[in-house]
């Protein structure tokens, strides 16, 4: 015959899923901020060479350098960004643009990418 203990293990199992659960939420957690980081870094990257391209070719067409810089802002402008810098430099520019990054409550966060366009 068997004795049972004073100490029961009922339960245990339950606390044991619970954690589990938690730890499970928490990674996951977090592997979707690396995703929002990756998408956000992925998108800024083309608006910034689209907004490289666009004023590259308005060097081209236009006599002046503010213009490639308003062509590139108002591209990085369609593609949800802020064009940060534009720096044109004879027939190439270089622009860094920014997108906003994942929500996260604790701060705001914004990814940025810089391109250059221009022949050569």
């Amino acid at each position: 015959m068997r004795r049972r203990s004073a100490v029961s293990d009922r339960g245990a199992t339950t606390v044991l899923v619970v954690a589990m659960a938690g730890v499970l939420m928490f990674v996951m957690t977090g592997l979707a901020a690396a995703g929002g980081l990756v998408t956000a870094q992925r998108r800024a990257q083309a608006a910034a060479d689209l907004a490289a391209l666009a004023g590259a070719s308005a060097l081209t067409n236009v006599s002046g350098p503010a213009d490639a810089c308003a062509a590139a802002a108002g591209v990085a402008g369609g593609n949800s960004a802020v064009l940060d810098s534009c720096a044109p430099d004879g027939w190439t520019v270089r622009v860094v643009v920014s997108v906003a990054g994942p929500d996260v409550p604790w701060r705001e966060v914004r990814v940025s990418a810089e391109a250059r366009a221009g022949p050569g």
